[in-house]
């Protein structure tokens, strides 16, 4: 298992390096180059070379990407032009209102979705599993804003259950204090992630039940319900591991959406708002913060995978 976890460490640290390359080539990628991006159609080239001479833009590439790192090392993702503000302050006032966000939603998608995926495995070919796959598809197709909009119209205006706008705080306490605002972007985020997950459980099941293991519990006696919980869930779980994992930068775009939607504040309107305001080292700071919790995912996902199949480790 150490051997294992040491190599899935050692890949990451070498996937986090060319994030950080690709994402330093991003910013010399815009026309015009940096300094013409952010100081905009109407910067002078006095103006211009002056920027470029503060910021090292003038340095060759190689020594320009060594300062980047060593910036990065001390937490210095740059300045906002718009906001006057570090990009470090204002992820990290950020990015934990875009985790409670994604991970309540992430939660109650699995949630549903397991006992749902079972439930259309064991009821295969049945009305039940025609209806439920149906509604998977739908809610799968339906594009994000689309359904918010819904959910704000029925729940929120036609029968005012929930405020449609989000918690506005900026702390943490003050998301929890109006949580009723916080239920219609988690149902928006989690409906799609249902479909998804729901599907995979679902083919996942199927596949395991052919198994030889199965057969083997059925014919010593055990009941359906002790086959699927003690032997089948564990491994249909580890696809729906992988698809986790795999799935954070969908994650992000969806809180984008679902942020603006409700102006709730979290990393997705920040995005959003920089977009709009040309605003890249906000951009870029989001993007590399997306990026490199993609890895992280990825690696975590690798180490529950080997805990949940000792097969993955023995042969890695």
């Amino acid at each position: 298992m150490t051997g294992f976890l040491v190599k899935r460490l050692l890949q990451a640290l070498v996937v986090l390096f060319l994030v950080t390359i690709i994402v330093f080539l991003l910013l010399h990628s815009l026309p015009g180059g940096p300094a013409r991006a952010i100081l905009g159609p109407k910067g002078t080239p006095q103006q211009i070379a002056h920027f470029n001479e503060v910021q090292g833009y003038n340095n060759p590439l190689p020594v320009q990407y060594w300062d980047y790192l060593v910036r990065l090392v001390h937490g210095d993702l740059g300045e906002s032009y718009k906001l006057n503000e570090s990009v470090s302050s204002l992820l990290g006032q950020r990015l934990p209102k875009t985790l409670i966000l994604t991970v309540m939603s992430t939660v109650l998608a699995v949630i549903i979705a397991v006992p749902l995926g079972l439930l259309q495995a064991v009821r295969r070919g049945k009305p039940a599993d025609y209806v439920m796959t149906a509604l998977a598809f739908l809610a799968y197709a339906t594009p994000v804003f689309f359904l918010g909009l819904i959910f704000i119209i029925v729940f929120s205006q036609a029968i005012p259950l929930f405020p449609a706008e989000a918690p506005q705080g900026t702390s943490i306490g003050s998301i929890f204090s109006g949580f009723s605002g916080m239920v219609l972007p988690i149902v928006t985020m989690a409906f799609g992630i249902i479909a998804m997950f729901s599907r995979y459980m679902r083919s996942a099941t199927l596949d395991n039940l052919t198994e030889e293991y199965v057969r083997t519990a059925m014919a010593k006696g055990q009941s359906s319900r002790r086959i699927l919980a003690r032997h089948v869930l564990r491994n249909a779980l580890i696809p729906l591991v992988t698809l986790l994992g795999l799935y954070l930068p969908t994650l992000f775009s969806g809180a984008l959406v679902v942020e603006s939607m409700f102006n709730y504040p979290g990393m997705g309107l920040l995005f959003w708002n920089a977009a709009q305001g040309s605003d890249f080292p906000v951009l870029l700071g989001v993007t590399l913060v997306v990026g490199v919790a993609t890895v992280i995912g990825s690696l975590v996902t690798d180490i529950v995978y080997a805990l949940l199949d000792p097969r993955i480790r023995s042969v890695s």
